[in-house]
C-alpha cells in the first residue's frame, strides 16, 4: 500500500461533454493521476458505466485501495439517493440507481458512494485548496452555458442560511427583465455579439478576437458590468469577501473584470479567477466526501 492510500477516494466530474476522474488524497489535499474521456457514442447506461469503470482503472492504477467514491454531477439529480432525473442530457441515466451500481462494482458500502452538485463541487474545491482557501465567507461561480453557484462559510459549502438563496442556486433568480442565467451565460455574450455584427460565434472565438475587434471588447465589458451589478444585488445579503470565478467564460476574465468592479459600485468584494480550474470539481468532490465522513463520525 502506498503512503496516503488509506486516506484516498476516487472522484469524478461528470461534465457537459466528458467525464474526468482522479484519486483525491486527503492527507495532501491533492489529486493523483488524472484521466478523462468523452461520453460514449453508444447511448446506454452500460456504455456510460464502462466509461466510469475504465477511468477508475486508469486513475487508481497506483492508488488502490480507496475508501469511497464522490461524483460531481449536474442536475436535476437526487444527490442523496444517487439517481439522475435529467431529461435534457444523459437521458439513459434517468431513474437509474447509480450509487448501488458503482458500490457493487468497486466493492464499497453504498453509503461510501456520494454525489454532489457540480457547481457546489467547484466551490468545495476552491475553498478547500484553491483561490478561496482560508476565506471566511466565499462564493464559487461557474460561468458557461449556464451559471452555477456555491456558497461557503468557514471552508464548508452551505445551501441554506441567512443570505443564501434556495439550494445555494442563483441561476433562476429574477434579475431586471430576465433571470440571472439569461444575463450571465455564453448565450448572453453570443446574442449581444450577434446583435452588433450579425455573426454567430463561440465565446472563445469572440474573446480571441478582442485585441483587434472593438465590438468583442465592448461585449465583454458590457458582460462584466452586468456581472458586477448582479453580484451587488444578489450576493449582498450573504456578504461574501471573495467570489471565485470558474467555467469557460472565466478564462477571459481579463476582458470583463475591470467592468465587473465598476458594476460592484463600491461593494467590498474581491473577484478571483479559479486557481484549480478544471480540477476544482474533482478536488471539491474529495473535500466534500471527507467533510461528510467526518460529520458522520462525529454524529455516531
Amino acid at each position: 500500500m502506498l503512503a496516503g492510500q488509506e486516506k484516498s477516494v476516487l472522484t469524478y466530474d461528470v461534465g457537459g461533454s466528458h467525464v474526468s476522474a482522479a484519486v483525491f488524497d486527503h492527507s495532501t489535499g491533492r489529486l493523483g493521476s488524472y484521466a478523462s474521456a468523452r461520453y460514449p457514442t453508444e447511448q446506454s447506461t452500460e456504455a456510460f458505466l464502462q466509461v466510469l469503470f475504465s477511468l477508475a482503472d486508469e486513475a487508481t492504477a497506483d492508488h488502490a485501495p480507496i475508501l469511497g467514491a464522490s461524483l460531481a454531477m449536474p442536475g436535476p439529480f437526487d444527490y442523496i439517493a444517487g439517481i439522475s432525473w435529467m431529461k435534457h442530457k444523459l437521458t439513459y441515466l434517468y431513474g437509474f440507481d447509480l450509487r448501488n451500481a458503482l458500490a457493487k462494482h468497486f466493492g464499497l458500502d453504498a453509503a461510501k458512494v456520494r454525489f454532489l452538485n457540480d457547481a457546489a463541487a467547484f466551490a468545495w474545491g476552491e475553498v478547500g485548496g484553491g483561490a478561496a482557501r482560508d476565506v471566511e465567507r466565499a462564493v464559487g461561480i461557474t460561468l458557461g452555458t449556464g451559471i452555477g453557484s456555491g456558497f461557503a462559510i468557514d471552508g464548508k459549502v452551505v445551501t441554506e442560511g441567512p443570505g443564501v438563496p434556495p439550494g445555494g442556486e442563483i441561476w433562476n433568480l429574477p434579475y431586471k427583465d430576465a433571470t440571472v442565467e439569461d444575463r450571465l451565460s455564453t448565450r448572453a455574450i453570443q446574442n449581444r455579439y450577434r446583435e452588433q455584427t450579425g455573426l454567430d460565434r463561440e465565446v472563445s472565438v469572440i474573446a480571441a478576437s478582442a485585441p483587434t475587434d472593438p465590438v468583442a471588447t465592448e461585449v465583454f465589458a458590457e458582460f462584466g458590468l452586468h456581472l458586477g451589478e448582479t453580484f451587488r444585488e444578489i450576493l449582498s445579503p450573504f456578504a461574501p469577501q471573495v467570489v471565485v470565478l470558474g467555467g469557460g467564460i472565466s478564462r477571459s476574465s481579463q476582458l470583463f473584470l475591470p467592468a465587473a468592479y465598476q458594476g460592484l459600485a463600491g461593494m467590498q468584494l474581491e473577484l478571483r479567477p479559479s486557481i484549480l480550474k478544471d480540477q476544482a470539481p474533482l478536488v471539491g468532490a474529495g473535500v466534500s466526501w471527507f467533510s461528510a465522513d467526518q460529520s458522520a463520525t462525529a454524529a455516531s
